[in-house]
């Protein structure tokens, strides 16, 4: 029974962590992250939104849709799994552990990385003629994105603890 009762403290703490991850991915994606002045003068400032929709105005759709794809729509649909995974006790379906597996196993750097190719794009761009500003909005993604991080590679280790040696394990090779 303390084992149950241990599970189920750590679903609970779970879903708080996804709970607070979910608001600081939303305020790191509103919240200012840099400010790009050009020539002592002209000041631009950007969050993840207003710079998916700058790269939208200048007609740069690929860029639009990859940053916009891995910084804002798979991590919703990652956190929606997890919420839909961690808000029974009742064992989850084999497809949704698959998913879960390969999200975690192979998106679990996927926004890091789109941040800082933006990153570099942007700093490229602007070349020696531009500072860049950091402001919290970085910082505040950059949580989120461990965070939610954290929280999928706990959420697979409960669920593989509280499956049967029989059931589905989401990293197996040789799953169905």
């Amino acid at each position: 029974m303390p084992d149950k009762l241990s599970s189920h403290h750590k679903l609970i703490l779970l879903r708080w962590l996804l709970l607070i991850s979910t608001g600081l991915l939303v305020a790191g994606l509103f919240l200012p992250m840099l400010t790009i002045t050009q020539l002592i003068v002209i000041s631009n400032e950007f969050s993840v939104i207003s710079g998916i929709i700058e790269l939208w105005k200048a007609g740069q759709y690929i860029l639009f849709m990859v940053i916009g794809c891995f910084s804002v729509l798979i991590p919703f649909a990652k956190i929606g799994l997890l919420f839909k995974l961690l808000q029974s006790d009742e064992k989850p379906h084999p497809i949704k552990m698959k998913l879960l597996g390969l999200m975690h196993d192979y998106g679990r750097w996927a926004m890091l990385d789109v941040m800082v190719v933006a990153m570099l794009i942007v700093t490229v761009k602007m070349g020696a003629i531009a500072s860049i500003q950091i402001h919290p909005g970085l910082y505040v993604f950059g949580a989120a994105v461990l965070l939610i991080m954290l929280t999928t590679q706990s959420t697979v280790r409960l669920l593989e603890q509280e499956s049967a040696p029989s059931d589905f394990n989401p990293r197996s090779n040789n799953s169905v």
